[in-house]
């Protein structure tokens, strides 16, 4: 059982030095900016931010607060206006196969089955099909949908097909697995449920892991750690160990010392949507 005396949740720096000599996934001073002249909008404030091989990083914050704008910058999918992504010591330019993505949404091919959606990976990357179906069936085994595996998606219900899409996100082995809020369109069952399942799979394959969600409960149920975004231009305005990663207590969400714990983040939360308010009334 967890203590009450392990809340407040425990800061922790990020941003640290000593973290950036050994981080697996190193954000120097990246910034983004959209759209030009009067029209420009700064989604992202200059961040420092330092990922350890193994963290389980989840980021929380009010709704356009430049989270989304993170991930994307991290996969590939948008180019910095500052600063620069590395991993590994190498910089991104681009969407790679050693960044694994899940988004709201599935974005699975209709067209081919389960067990060619989750092959398709390694087979572009150039693995025989024979070795890529066999690493599918493996994963598809692993996320409970080995049975599945002649079905198409639209076979499947949301929860299933997001276990596929994140079998298929593990399917080229990535050094990371960047995820935007996969489970935000599911009923609470099986998000919970999913929940569960995505915290064996990390336990199992100990990936590190960028997590975007808005869901308090669920970062303090999956993180090693919690950054808390400010409103936009979004930077880290706070960042916590969270110490109910490793319990087995199925009920974990009820105990107090998980109340404390977000509360002391909605705290947080609250102040940059009372200063978001205050700054749109004096726009």
């Amino acid at each position: 059982m967890l203590r009450d005396d392990l809340i407040p949740l425990e800061p922790v720096a990020l941003d640290a030095p000593e973290r950036r000599t050994s981080a697996l996934l190193a954000i120097d001073q990246l910034g983004k900016t959209f759209g030009s002249g009067t029209g420009q909008v700064q989604a992202l404030s200059p961040t420092d931010l330092y990922v350890q091989e193994g963290d389980f990083l989840c980021v929380v914050g009010p709704s356009g607060c430049g989270k989304t704008t993170l991930l994307n910058l991290v996969a590939g999918f948008e180019r910095p206006s500052s600063g620069q992504v590395r991993l590994r010591g190498q910089p991104i330019t681009g969407p790679g196969a050693e960044r694994g993505v899940v988004f709201q949404q599935g974005a699975l091919f209709n067209w081919m089955t389960v067990l060619e959606n989750v092959a398709f990976g390694p087979r572009a990357c150039g693995v025989n099909p024979e070795a890529a179906r066999q690493r599918a069936r493996q994963l598809l085994q692993m996320v409970g949908l080995d049975s599945f595996a002649d079905k198409y998606p639209y076979q499947l219900s949301g929860g299933m097909q997001q276990r596929v899409g994140i079998a298929r996100a593990l399917a080229n082995e990535p050094g990371i697995l960047l995820m935007d809020e996969p489970f935000a369109a599911l009923d609470q069952q099986t998000r919970e449920l999913l929940q569960e399942e995505i915290r064996n799979i990390w336990r199992r394959e100990r990936k590190t892991v960028l997590w975007i969600t808005h869901s308090i409960d669920e970062a303090l149920f999956l993180a090693t750690h919690i950054a808390v975004m400010t409103a936009r231009p979004g930077r880290i305005k706070a960042a916590f160990r969270s110490p109910f990663n490793e319990t087995e207590d199925p009920l974990v969400a009820a105990t107090p010392a998980f109340t404390a714990a977000k509360r002391q983040i909605v705290e947080l939360l609250r102040g940059e949507s009372r200063q978001a308010q205050a700054q749109e009334t004096a726009a």
